[in-house]
Formats: structure tokens, C-alpha cells, sequence
């Protein structure tokens, strides 16, 4: 059973009495949630020492009824340029601590862990629906890469991004549902989309060389 520490505002650290892998889990707009927490829980329960830093400045997460405050309010106060940055901080924090470390996040989560995958900190990573990975398609990845997507996003063609990443060499997969589709407390949730991710999502974390 895993030592739980979790740290006021600052992060959650979930530690292994001997886990050489860590993952880093990057949350949605919405900050540290109960999908969040439970999320990683479950990476905890597969042997991982898991963290979760909070990149919003309040402690309260949002509702999701509030989804365009919540965008708002990471924009404001953190955005994905100083988030990123505050990721890679911390990975340069723990990097000697582990011999596999790897990333995964959720919606801007998952764009904000595209960001950080030109560096050497990160062994793979794992993105859920990071629809605006769209805007920062120039960059070149360091480390394996997962993505996964739902069949439609409202802002932009799902499969136009898909094709231009699979062209990237990216490993891409599009799942049945929409947006959110892996979140058990959102009215979104697809619970066979959700385990079919996940399953793919340890396999993939699993056989990096």
C-alpha cells in the first residue's frame, strides 16, 4: 500500500515503497478534481509513484457547468506557455529519482505535456483529447508519444488533426464519445472508451524501451 501524501494547493504525491517509475499526471481546467484524485489512484494501484501538480491558483476546483470560467481562469493565471514551464521545472526536480518518468494529461493537460516532450526528462507520454495540440504542431517530440482523441470535437476536424499527427509518427487513437470521455463524474463519460484508453494507455507506458 502506497504512502499518500497530499499537499495543500501544491500537489498530490502518491509514493510506492519501491517504484522506479513515476508518472506525472497534468490536470484539466478544472484543477485537482475528484476525477483527478481517483485517476491517480488508479495509476497508483499499477505500482507507479504518481504527482499531480496544481497549476491553478485556487484551491477550490471548478464545476464543470463552469467550463468557460475555468478556461478563462487557466488562461489568466497560468496559460500553456508557464505551465509548461512549471512542469519541466519539476521534472528536472525529480529526473534523478527515477529511471522511467512519464507524463500523462488530460485536455489541456495533454497540450501542455506536448509541450514538454521536446525535452530528455520524459520517457512517454500520454495525452487524452488535447484538442489545442492543434496550435503547436511544429514542435518535434522527444519521447513516444500516445494520444488519444473522441470521433468530434466542436472546435475543430478530429481526423485532420489525426491524419497530420499520424504523419509525425505519433501514435494516435480515436474512441467512441465525446470530449471528457474518460471522466466517470462528467456527463461525457463513455465507460468502454474509458477502459479501452486506459488499457491502451499502460500497455503503451509499459513496453517503452
Amino acid at each position: 500500500m502506497g504512502e499518500e501524501i497530499w499537499r495543500k494547493r501544491v500537489i498530490i504525491m502518491i509514493r510506492q515503497s519501491n517504484s522506479n517509475s513515476l508518472i506525472l499526471v497534468i490536470h484539466e481546467i478544472y484543477g485537482i478534481n475528484q476525477h483527478i484524485k481517483s485517476f491517480c489512484e488508479l495509476l497508483s494501484k499499477q505500482g507507479f509513484d504518481v504527482t499531480c501538480p496544481h497549476l491553478l491558483e485556487r484551491e477550490i476546483p471548478f464545476e464543470y457547468s463552469h467550463e468557460e470560467a475555468a478556461y478563462r481562469h487557466f488562461m489568466e493565471h497560468a496559460g500553456f506557455d508557464r505551465a509548461a514551464q512549471k512542469i519541466k521545472d519539476l521534472l528536472l526536480d525529480v529526473k534523478d529519482e527515477y529511471e522511467k518518468i512519464y507524463i500523462i494529461g488530460f485536455s489541456i493537460g495533454a497540450t501542455v505535456a506536448w509541450l514538454c516532450s521536446e525535452g530528455d526528462c520524459v520517457d512517454g507520454i500520454v495525452g487524452y483529447y488535447g484538442s489545442r495540440i492543434r496550435d503547436y504542431l511544429e514542435l518535434t517530440p522527444q519521447c513516444p508519444i500516445m494520444l488519444f482523441f473522441p470521433q468530434e470535437e466542436q472546435s475543430f476536424n478530429v481526423d485532420e488533426l489525426l491524419l497530420a499527427l499520424e504523419k509525425k509518427k505519433i501514435k494516435v487513437h480515436k474512441f467512441k464519445g465525446k470530449h471528457g470521455f474518460s471522466d466517470p463524474y462528467s456527463s461525457r463519460y463513455d465507460a468502454e472508451s474509458e477502459q479501452e484508453a486506459f488499457s491502451k494507455a499502460m500497455d503503451f507506458l509499459l513496453h517503452i524501451d
